[in-house]
């Protein structure tokens, strides 16, 4: 058996490789469910712009960095921090970046495959026409049966233990022979499946609406909280902080040109949302806007029940589903990936071995997620269930501190040679901006979306009727979501007058009653214990 810690994990063999694998640990259900109605309420084409510039000028600094570290080392996120470390000669305290890393991949890959199982389900429910002829009720009534109903439990473990088998299966046949052969065909068909349900829209749904509502420019509706929007789905769509980049970074060949596949990576995932973005709109909804709806009930609701009307709709959901299930599976490939590579340099473990034992873990850790939607539903803690404290423990804190601590180790702790020769060849402007970005925009901007990000998701557990002791706020405290953006917590003045810090102006004066009137009105058709639309889903499951 190898020595423990030097275990060669692999590489891809094509160099193209490296962005397909790259679309497909960036592109997820957040392109579904949460970017179309986020462009339709900030701006359209305006918010589209914000958004890209969002991800060139913040996110994209550091998939570079977490990209070039897995290169330079040839090793998974743990080892490679280990090898600048003592390169650096800084303190071992560091390793702790690589272990949350993992651990964060690990969590939101166990309640990934719930989502996953949903998805495949839906698939074979389309097929068999459960969905033909439905309204909302009924739809909602065919999600609590899989779902929330504790009776049907057994039901939904077997669909969750088939999405993970599909996934084990792939990654047990190895690198090449499993990812990388999985990663070429699965991401360029779903591409293709994409823009023949777009094709299809076109022709049956209201494009020119989606048009509209996406791509046309409506600067009356930017405002300081479009620029949060914009912040948070650029960070939380691209599998940062969770050892991905670096993992697929190792696997690059030698001749892989590394910045210029990144970037490409960051302009197809904008392509893939408006394209998306496109298709639920014209497909999902009824009118001219979204009227708030996004999430679990855009996909699991309203879209199935618009697609019922269309002719042959048992394909067309089937087919739809089947490219949903193809979006979560490419993600759950390049989650799994960082867990199995650590466990092997670890141990020193045979691949398959290492996949069977990550991916009974895996299991065992989704159960908590999926028990929470129904057997466990009334056991909360601070008003939330397991899934919920899963979400915000990886979303709110493990993924923007291992991110800040990453950016604070490359900025501050190693030095300048050792940064140029991990970058390789850059434009010196390029380099300069990478730098500073580094060392100080980075880990401000990131330390604001997570501390924002947990602050909202700790209001949002009161809605259930929580008695935490964040769930009873002193005179003048009060909830207020931005369209779209997490909540904000937000104090009132002696006056009763809300200072928003973030609206059409910052230090816009609103009364304190009005505060919760600009929430849109979101769907309460969902089943109970389902992820509502409230809930800050932003990974890129």
């Amino acid at each position: 058996m190898p020595t423990p810690y030097q275990t060669h994990i692999g590489s891809f063999t094509r160099k193209s490789t490296f962005f397909w694998a790259a679309v497909g640990a960036t592109v997820g259900l957040a392109n579904l469910w949460q970017f179309p109605y986020l462009a339709s309420l900030h701006g359209g084409g305006l918010f589209i712009l914000l958004y890209l510039g969002c991800l060139l000028l913040v996110t994209l600094p550091l998939m570079i960095t977490e990209a070039v570290i897995g290169r330079h080392a040839r090793h998974g996120i743990v080892l490679a921090m280990d090898g600048l470390i003592r390169s650096a000669k800084r303190s071992r305290a560091w390793m702790a970046v690589g272990r949350l890393s993992i651990l964060g991949a690990f969590l939101v890959l166990s309640f990934t495959a719930v989502f996953g199982a949903i998805a495949l389900a839906y698939v074979f429910y389309g097929a068999v026409g459960r969905f033909s002829g439905v309204g909302h009720a009924e739809a909602t009534g065919i999600l609590a049966a899989l779902v929330s109903d504790p009776r049907e439990f057994r039901v939904f473990m077997g669909w969750h233990g088939f999405f993970l088998v599909m996934v084990l299966w792939v990654s047990g046949q190895g690198v090449v022979g499993g990812l990388e052969r999985a990663f070429r065909i699965v991401v360029p068909g779903t591409l293709m499946l994409m823009l023949a349900l777009f094709g299809l829209a076109a022709w049956y749904g209201r494009i020119d609406g989606a048009m509209s509502q996406i791509l046309e420019m409506h600067p009356q509706d930017l405002t300081w909280g479009s620029l949060s929007a914009a912040l948070f789905h650029a960070f939380y769509t691209l599998g940062l902080g969770m050892g991905v980049w670096a993992v697929l970074g190792a696997y690059t060949t030698p001749n892989t040109q590394l910045k210029r596949s990144i970037l490409a990576v960051v302009l197809m995932d904008t392509l893939v949302a408006i394209l998306a973005g496109l298709m639920i709109f014209a497909m999902a909804t009824q009118g001219s806007a979204f009227d708030g709806e996004r999430g679990f009930s855009l996909l699991f609701v309203s879209l199935p029940v618009s697609l019922a009307e269309l002719p042959a709709s048992q394909f067309v959901i089937a087919t739809v589903f089947l490219m949903v299930v193809m979006i979560v599976w490419s993600t759950a490939l390049a989650l799994l990936e960082p867990v199995v590579g650590w466990f092997r340099e670890w141990t020193g473990a045979p691949r398959g071995l290492s996949v069977l034992l990550v991916g009974l873990v895996v299991w065992l850790a989704g159960l908590a997620s999926l028990f929470s939607f129904n057997l466990w539903s009334q056991y909360r803690l601070g008003g939330a269930t397991a899934f919920r404290w899963l979400e915000l423990l990886t979303g709110g804190l493990m993924i923007p501190l291992v991110s800040i601590l990453i950016a604070l180790f490359t900025g501050w702790c190693l030095t300048r040679n050792l940064s140029k020769s991990m970058l390789g060849k850059t434009p010196g402007l390029f380099g300069t901006i990478w730098f500073w970005v580094m060392r100080l925009v980075l880990p401000l901007v990131v330390a604001y979306i997570g501390i924002h990000y947990t602050a909202g998701s700790l209001v949002n557990m009161c809605d259930t009727g929580s008695e935490a002791l964040w769930c009873e706020p002193g005179p003048g405290l009060v909830l207020q979501e931005q369209n779209g953006t997490p909540p904000q917590i937000i104090e009132t003045g002696s006056a009763g007058v809300v200072d928003d810090g973030a609206g059409e102006g910052a230090g816009e004066l609103l009364p304190a009653e009005q505060a919760t009137e600009n929430k849109p009105d979101l769907p309460q058709s969902l089943p109970q214990n389902a992820p509502k639309d409230g809930d800050i889903l932003y990974h890129s499951v």
